[in-house]
């Protein structure tokens, strides 16, 4: 993303400047920052990196590739050196033997210790080179005093290296290692925190999870109206909240719609979709064939593909995918938990969910149709793409301009005793054989809804505008008219909830959700969410 717009992360550059900065006090945190890819992750640390200065403090970023034990130790130690001469203002060159030559001047140990580790690789000796490597900024903290922060962006490649089972000796690293700061950076969230939790599970020196998340609403349309007030600035507002719930809020999925709406000449969205993701050429298009091809040597390939098109395509309740594809539910649990280890899926209580939603339109939309195609017409094809989006762009507009307290109760109506998680709690969606609107008598409360099934009764009221620890104290008043040995009481508004009103509503045990809580329910069961 360019410079001007970097929108929403600065919560995550201050939780990376506070760690960083705490290092050279002797507080040691290191960081995992997972999240979907094109979510932004790296993004953030070259931001973050643009703009440190600490002439203490020497950070490493580290890309981990697909490549050799010996090509991987020549990099670490080029970045290092560089990085640690940078601030001499000395000529520098991207050179090894150049930077060792000027380095051996301030710091002879640790130059005399690369040149053993790199003897050992030209002896194809591989074993503890890795933590070897890792073992430099500490020397280098003995020897000047400077502090070193190592970042490994998607860690996990490092298995590939050829460095063996890195770790276990790792971990026995980061307990010793005072002095060094390591932030891991993974787009394989499943993987991450199975690593996290096992093996690199330690009494002291713990990574903090920051979980990077996609922009809401607010922010994209921000976004959306920055990058297209020059050039296109008639785009309705139904079409940006398209493209809003379309993207869902990925960065790099708003960057590539909006830079395609302001060189296209066509004003129709759904043609502009058709180049990005039907035509052979688009980029979108190519990105998902690509990421398909995974699936080309796994056995019962068409086994999983159909699970993600009966995901995409709203069928995403695994009781309902068993049937469909006339299996035992248990002989589809391992293909499951397999999409859900690659990250393709995710589960939520009774629910599966396409983790990317431009991609689950992609096989909806496009791959499916392909595949099942007698004889391949591009011009029938495309008709029919064409024809898919102008209904979809449609359905949500149409879905998108009900009152909220209809379209509530329209979800209410799709409850069918499902379980979901949210917001750490374990909710059962009962199938309510009663729905009706209240009305209260609250000055700042007026609606909501009463759902009632066989065994609970929900009260719920729904405020546009953020609510109050009052409202919470009232809404209580108005859920004591009725009586019910399983009663919900929930209050929801289309605002973010302060910590003190969210305290309140806990006391009084109250669910409080908020625009975000809601639009998962409404994701869930594929209804577009509601953008305030």
């Amino acid at each position: 993303m360019t410079k001007e717009l970097f929108f929403n992360r600065d919560a995550y550059l201050q939780i990376l400047e506070k760690r960083i900065s705490g290092l050279k006090e002797g507080y040691r945190q290191n960081i995992a920052i997972i999240g979907d890819e094109l979510v932004g992750k790296t993004s953030i640390i070259f931001k973050f990196l643009n703009k440190f200065y600490d002439n203490k403090t020497i950070i490493l970023y580290v890309e981990a590739r697909h490549e050799s034990s010996a090509s991987f130790a020549n990099r670490f130690i080029g970045i290092l050196l560089y990085n640690f001469l940078a601030n001499s203002n000395m000529y520098l060159k991207e050179d090894l033997d150049y930077l060792k030559q000027k380095a051996s001047k301030f710091i002879p140990k640790t130059t005399e210790k690369i040149e053993n580790i790199l003897n050992s690789l030209k002896k194809r000796k591989r074993k503890d080179v890795f933590t070897e490597l890792l073992s430099l900024c500490e020397s280098i903290n003995q020897e000047t005093g400077k502090f070193c922060v190592v970042v490994f962006d998607e860690f996990q490649n490092l298995e590939n290296i050829g460095f063996g089972d890195i770790y276990f000796e790792w971990s026995k690293l980061l307990l010793v290692q005072k002095n060094t700061m390591h932030i891991i950076i993974s787009s394989q969230k499943h993987k991450t925190k199975a690593i996290l939790a096992k093996q690199l599970s330690l009494l002291f020196g713990n990574f903090e999870i920051i979980n990077v998340e996609p922009f809401d609403a607010k922010t994209s349309e921000k976004y959306i109206e920055e990058k297209l007030k020059l050039t296109k600035p008639g785009v309705s507002q139904g079409i940006k909240n398209f493209i809003i719930h379309f993207t869902g809020g990925f960065p790099f999925y708003l960057e590539v719609l909006t830079d395609a709406i302001i060189k296209s000449s066509q004003e129709n969205l759904a043609q502009i979709l058709e180049h990005l993701l039907f035509d052979i050429s688009g980029i979108l298009n190519q990105r998902f064939s690509n990421f398909m091809k995974r699936f080309q040597d796994i056995p019962d390939a068409n086994e999983y593909i159909s699970i993600l098109y009966l995901v995409s395509n709203g069928q995403n309740k695994i009781k309902d995918i068993a049937h469909l594809l006339k299996k035992q539910q248990a002989e589809l649990a391992n293909k499951v938990n397999r999409l859900i280890e690659m990250d393709v899926i995710s589960k939520n209580g009774d629910f599966l969910k396409i983790c990317d939603r431009v991609f689950g339109f992609w096989i909806k939309f496009v791959y499916h149709g392909k595949l099942n195609s007698l004889t391949f017409d591009a011009k029938n094809q495309k008709q029919i793409f064409r024809n898919s989006i102008d209904a979809a762009i449609q359905d949500f507009l149409v879905h998108t301009q009900k009152p909220v307290m209809q379209r509530l109760m329209e979800l209410l109506h799709m409850f069918e005793d499902q379980t979901i998680q949210l917001e750490k709690k374990k909710i059962r969606l009962h199938q309510f054989r009663e729905i009706k609107p209240l009305e209260f008598t609250h000055s700042s409360l007026k609606h909501g809804l009463l759902g009632r099934s066989n065994e609970s009764l929900w009260i719920m009221a729904l405020k546009t505008e953020s609510i109050t620890e009052e409202d919470i104290t009232e809404f209580v008043k108005e859920c004591k008219k009725f009586r019910h040995k399983l009663q919900r009481n929930i209050i929801i508004t289309l605002n973010d909830i302060d910590m003190n009103t969210r305290l309140k509503a806990l006391e009084e045990k109250v669910w409080a959700w908020d625009i975000e809580s809601l639009n998962q329910i409404f994701d869930l069961f594929s209804r577009p969410g509601v953008i305030a």
